[in-house]
């Protein structure tokens, strides 16, 4: 399928199995399974695997790629992996980015730093690299142009590229609070007085007489009772303290410095016009 604006995303996984469930998942967006592409790299434990540089150059010469992209990839492939690269509509390009851009997916440029530490020179090997590879026509073995010759025409095409970047924001967890409340039981002691009151009978002989008026020979009740204080425990609960865990949200500004790229294009126009010769016509785009 063929789009008037289409874009090309790329990403470079360990495993067959990681790249294939990408690219159901870019299939899923509504990009044409005929439009994604994935290639194998080199595999010591599959005899019948091998990888040709060739090949890989050939395989993606429908495809809009950097040449530097293109030898960071290729060596990828050498040492083993997988690189999808699919082709989709320039409305569903950040989709398409958001769905290979996970942690799947392999950091080819810390690899190719190490790489080229390990004595990887980033260099293409001659007959593959660029646009030799890719068929396209007026480039030499290089990956460049050669000046034309007498009586040539120097049809061509170059590629002008950009760089986009994309800055987003992400919650990362520095630990957490957590509060939780529990039953202790702890003994309480107090002294407490108590007091009893006991009734005594005492009889003592008496020899006295009777005052007058006083009425004698009746019947005569008097009581009086023991007591004795007893302890009473009550208990009540209060809220003597509270605890309350709230969120304080704070903005700090951040200046991120990133370094995107982009072609610039000079054009060297030595022809006579109006009978006068520009030796040096150089118009920057």
């Amino acid at each position: 399928m063929a789009y008037d604006n289409t874009r090309t995303v790329s990403a470079f996984y360990e495993t067959r199995d990681t790249a294939d469930a990408h690219q159901r998942e870019l299939v899923s967006l509504g990009v044409p399974a005929s439009d994604i592409q994935i290639v194998e790299g080199a595999d010591e434990s599959v005899p019948d695997r091998q990888y040709e540089e060739k090949g890989f150059f050939e395989s993606i010469g429908d495809f809009f790629m950097g040449d530097e992209d293109k030898q960071v990839y290729n060596e990828g492939l050498k040492r083993g992996g997988y690189l999808l690269t699919a082709r989709v509509p320039e409305s569903h390009y950040e989709q398409a980015l958001d769905v290979l851009d996970t942690d799947d997916a392999v950091d080819l440029d810390a690899r190719a730093e190490t790489w080229r530490e390990d004595g990887w020179d980033g260099a293409p090997a001659a007959g593959t690299a660029g646009y030799a590879a890719t068929g396209a026509e007026g480039y030499d073995a290089t990956g460049t142009r050669p000046a034309p010759r007498d009586g040539d025409l120097a049809d061509g095409t170059i590629e002008v590229m950009e760089e986009n970047i994309r800055i987003g924001k992400r919650d990362v967890s520095h630990g957490r609070v957590r509060v939780r409340s529990y039953v202790v039981e702890d003994q309480v002691s107090e002294d407490v007085t108590l007091r009893s009151d006991h009734v005594e009978i005492e009889r003592r002989p008496v020899d006295r007489a009777v005052e007058p008026g006083t009425a004698t020979f009746q019947d005569q009740t008097i009581e009086a009772e023991d007591t004795s204080e007893e302890v009473v425990v009550s208990k009540d609960a209060r809220v003597v303290e509270e605890i309350d865990l709230k969120r304080r949200s704070d903005t700090d500004t951040e200046t991120v410095t990133e370094t995107v790229r982009h072609t610039e294009v000079e054009i060297e126009d030595d022809r006579d016009r109006d009978g006068v010769t520009r030796n040096d016509d150089r118009t920057p785009l």
